[in-house]
């Protein structure tokens, strides 16, 4: 599990609702302790996701422009991530 939460504030091109829910999940998975949901959490974890989703957009939509951009390149933009993620949907 990872131990940083992706930083996406300052993004160009801005973060994208997928990152914005990876990030979510991301952090859901590391508050809640469950990396793979079962049929008896998923829709309580599913619940939190989304609310924390929302809440991630309207914070972002709110805060103004960073001066810097983060440090690191998210997750999601990555080419080797993409890849794995290609990979697992076939």
């Amino acid at each position: 599990m990872c131990r940083n939460i992706t930083e996406l504030r300052g993004l160009e091109p801005p973060a994208t609702s997928e990152e914005v829910e990876a990030a979510a999940r991301q952090y859901v998975r590391k508050v809640s302790g469950i990396a793979r949901t079962t049929e008896a959490n998923a829709e309580a974890f599913e619940t939190a996701v989304a609310q924390v989703t929302a809440a991630t957009a309207a914070l972002l939509a709110t805060l103004p422009p960073r001066r810097q951009p983060p440090k690191t390149v998210p997750p999601l933009r990555r080419p080797e991530v993409r890849a794995r993620i290609a990979a697992r949907a076939r």
